[in-house]
């Protein structure tokens, strides 16, 4: 089942971002779950929030792995949303 995990970043918090990037990138990596993923930019072309779309059992695991996302054990986001998700297009 896939779920969308949608963050969106504390203000003034891209240094967390900068500083974590690597780390999450490698959570991302040795999860092994996730099929899409992304920041957000805002109106300068600075990230500014996440879009991970998980491939997991159940949003109990969804939920697992939002939480233990390097960049969420940072204090980077405001807010994260789990949600379930149905991909309809692909290209």
């Amino acid at each position: 089942m896939k779920f969308a995990v949608i963050c969106t970043d504390k203000a003034g918090a891209l240094q967390i971002r900068l500083d974590t990037r690597a780390e999450h990138l490698a959570y991302i990596e040795q999860t092994g779950i996730v099929t899409q993923a992304g920041p957000f930019l805002n109106d300068a072309g600075e990230m500014c929030g996440s879009l991970v779309i998980l491939e997991v059992d159940d949003l109990a695991a969804a939920q697992a792995w939002a939480d233990n996302d390097p960049y969420a054990k940072a204090g980077l986001f405001e807010n994260v949303s789990v949600q379930a998700w149905k991909r309809v297009i692909s290209t």
